[in-house]
């Protein structure tokens, strides 16, 4: 990552969503073209007194189609990633001074994974109800709905013995 930032050119990228394995498992209906556009550039900060500080801003852009949980059809959702992270020496740093910095904090690894980190910010980008503004179609109730209406109301409760009495005939 320090050599990323000191060479100071930016990666745009398209990658597919189905290269993404546990983003596409959170889809309906991920067509083979669905893809994601990111970019991806580090920078060296200098800091006083020590070495300069790697930061690496993520920008991503993707349409991932979801089940609307209204109609339970499928809803193409808009999903936007902009972030940005301080890259530290380890895990024990990255510990101490999650608590007092605003910006993400990741560790410094020979082999650091970016396609992990931007799948990990689009699975917290995804809406938690994915829903139609309005849905193409009127939900239906199907749970009781036909049975509530040919049955009118008598103010009993039927007998669930009786329900069992019947069962048993039947053998």
């Amino acid at each position: 990552m320090q050599a990323f930032a000191q060479e100071g050119v930016a990666l745009n990228e398209s990658t597919p969503l189905q290269n993404l394995e546990r983003l596409a498992q959170e889809t309906q209906g991920l067509q083979p073209d669905s893809a994601v556009k990111w970019q991806a550039r580090a920078e060296l900060r200098p800091r006083a007194g020590v070495d300069d500080d790697v930061w690496l801003h993520l920008a991503a852009e993707a349409t991932v189609p979801l089940t609307c949980q209204r109609c339970m059809g499928v809803v193409e959702t808009p999903v936007e990633v902009d972030q940005w992270y301080r890259f530290v020496a380890t895990e024990d740093i990255a510990m101490a001074e999650d608590d007092q910095s605003e910006e993400d904090l990741l560790v410094m690894e020979p082999q650091f994974d970016l396609l992990a980190v931007l799948e990990d910010e689009l699975l917290m980008a995804l809406p938690l109800v994915p829903m139609h503004e309005q849905c193409p179609v009127t939900p239906k109730l199907q749970v009781g709905e036909a049975d509530m209406a040919a049955e009118p109301d008598s103010g009993k409760k039927p007998n669930p013995f009786a329900v069992l009495a019947q069962l048993k005939v039947k053998k």
